[in-house]
């Protein structure tokens, strides 16, 4: 299973990439093989074009497994994750690709906002979203009782849709 963590938050190692590689090794039992910090890709994300963009996406698109990462900014994922997402064909760009949209935040206002907003751009990209979304709370998300409770429920799945047996093995 190739696992791959994207996080858009416009923070340069956040707190939300620490947390959606952290979801990550815990679904797959193992660190990520790629991390992508949009932020490092700067004005890239604002056209079409950039080579390393380009090799983002394909990463991405090559990968068994997708952690997507957001801070709730707004009640929704970050401009940065929209740039990103908008470079990949609509109802193809992720076909093949397990994907689990995943968002931290400061209240628990906002604790739908990764079915609501991220998961549904995930699915009309043709990404498998088989898992529910999950939200965080920032302060403290790594003892978070409800990490370990979605981890022991999903991981099963994303081996049985990623793993050497599953969807992602077939590409």
């Amino acid at each position: 299973m190739t696992t791959t963590v994207v996080v858009g938050n416009p923070k340069p190692e956040s707190r939300t990439l620490a947390a959606a590689v952290l979801l990550a090794e815990r679904l797959s039992g193992g660190a990520p093989d790629h991390v992508i910090d949009l932020i490092d890709l700067g004005a890239g994300l604002l056209g079409w074009g950039d080579d390393n963009v380009a090799s983002a996406v394909r990463t991405v698109q090559s990968s068994s497994l997708v952690v997507f990462g957001s801070p709730t900014y707004k009640g929704t994922y970050t401009g940065l994750l929209k740039l990103f997402l908008e470079q990949f064909p609509g109802g193809t760009g992720l076909a093949g690709v397990v994907t689990v949209p995943f968002m931290l935040g400061g209240s628990p206002d906002h604790a739908l906002a990764a079915d609501l907003t991220l998961k549904p751009v995930l699915t009309q990209l043709g990404g498998t979203c088989a898992l529910p979304g999950l939200y965080l709370l920032d302060q403290g998300y790594a003892e978070n009782p409800a990490l370990a409770t979605y981890t022991q429920r999903w991981r099963p799945t994303v081996e049985a849709l990623a793993g050497p047996a599953g969807h992602g093995a077939s590409r």
